[in-house]
């Protein structure tokens, strides 16, 4: 269920949120429609993970001809809920590494998030930390993109609740992840959050005026939700009656458009081929975490399920799992689909299972080395996260400045 984002934020305290024309007509008006070589620095100095995160798409090109051309916005976020998995990292965070290059980026963990199902009290401040490490341990860039804690921009909370009050309950009520998470656990054990988290995703977007957001398949619908609720802002209290309130006039909030990933972004289970790798799943054995020991990989993949089909293939809708692996393994190699199906198609599973388990654990190793350097130096990553939160706080304000002003509340 987060922009690709910055080189550097642009200082938005004394200026108007940016706003750009988008391809689709909106139902409400007829207004044309968006590793770096990452080290850890010393000591106090700072330098150059649900998932907002398939078929490929083009990815949206933006200028380098000028340095002073202005950079599309993206956003995304990881919750801290149990460990970062290989589906986040190769389906999100390794995406973020290279779009940081190009887009003006922020990534968040999205702790509030982390509350709308039972969690534990005691481990979320050290997940939060934790996955703000692995973000940085993976290639996140804190010279062009910045990196900071949900729960820490209270403009989060503020916006939802503004936006909650144009949403409808039955645009709530038919989001297909609310559906089947209730009825598993029960009208009685469901938090209200449990339905409103997607206005509070909205807000997560749309606050920081967002171009492009990395969308995996299972978070179109929750997008397209932002997508609308922006509309029927933008139809309730933009333009003239904005204007007539004293304000800019025109758009409140600019229509995010999805950004997928040609590849990676929705990583299966190593039990079952069908079913999405998950920090939820009962087994362990169903995913590799970022922080999986040598052993532990060796014995995942060692157990995980494959076919009895000769040879090794992509895209052959009997053998999903095959497909899978296929998968992981061209990506942590940096090798084409075509490269990977010649090198393997005669392989036998005992002979891939020990291709992919090396190449696996060569990947993770310079990780999970980097993770621990940075973790070693606490007030190196209280910076990081208060730095990112202080940039993101600045664009927050302008957007939810307008928006109390358009929605006619008095100022403060």
């Amino acid at each position: 269920m987060g922009r690709s984002l910055l080189s550097q934020f642009l200082n938005l305290s004394n200026a108007c949120p940016r706003f750009t024309s988008y391809a689709t007509p909106s139902k409400f008006q007829r207004t044309p429609p968006m590793i770096h070589q990452n080290h850890l620095p010393g000591v106090g100095v700072i330098s150059n993970y649900r998932c907002y995160c398939s078929v490929s798409a083009p990815e949206p090109t933006v200028s380098e001809s000028s340095s002073t051309s202005i950079k599309k916005r993206i956003v995304s976020g990881v919750q801290p809920t149990g460990s970062i998995h290989l589906g986040n990292y190769l389906g999100a965070i390794k995406n973020w590494v290279s779009l940081q290059d190009k887009y003006e980026t922020l990534f968040f963990i999205v702790d509030l998030h982390a509350i709308t199902l039972p969690y534990d009290v005691q481990q979320l401040s050290k997940a939060t930390r934790d996955t703000a490490a692995l973000y940085l341990a993976c290639g996140v860039d804190t010279s062009k993109a910045s990196i900071f804690v949900q729960s820490h921009v209270r403009a989060h909370v503020e916006l939802m609740w503004l936006l909650s009050s144009a949403a409808p309950i039955g645009w709530l009520n038919r989001m297909i992840q609310f559906k089947e998470k209730s009825r598993k656990a029960g009208d009685e054990n469901v938090g209200v959050a449990l339905l409103t988290y997607p206005v509070l995703m909205a807000s997560d977007i749309l606050l920081y005026q967002s171009d492009l957001v990395p969308v995996g398949e299972d978070q179109k619908q929750h997008l397209e939700l932002t997508r609308e609720l922006a509309e029927r802002v933008n139809h309730l209290y933009g333009g003239r009656k904005w204007k007539k309130l004293g304000g800019r006039g025109g758009l409140i909030f600019k229509v995010p458009e999805p950004l997928i990933p040609p590849a990676g972004a929705r990583v299966m289970s190593l039990t079952d081929g069908l079913s999405k790798m998950s920090k939820s799943a009962t087994s362990d054995l169903s995913r590799i975490n970022l922080l999986d020991s040598k052993d532990a990989i060796v014995n995942k993949i060692k157990r995980c399920k494959t076919d009895s089909f000769p040879g090794l293939e992509f895209d052959n809708a009997d053998r999903p799992e095959c497909n899978n692996l296929l998968s992981i393994y061209q990506i942590i190699t940096n090798r084409t689909k075509e490269e990977v199906a010649q090198e393997c198609q005669d392989m036998n599973w005992g002979t891939f299972k020990t291709v992919l388990t090396n190449a696996l654990i060569d990947h993770l190793n310079p990780i999970q080395g980097r993770y621990a350097e940075i973790t070693s130096d606490a007030g190196y990553l209280d910076q990081v996260l208060a730095e990112g939160a202080s940039k993101a706080a600045g664009i927050a304000a302008v957007t939810l400045s307008n928006v109390y002003q358009a929605m006619g509340f008095l100022k403060r």
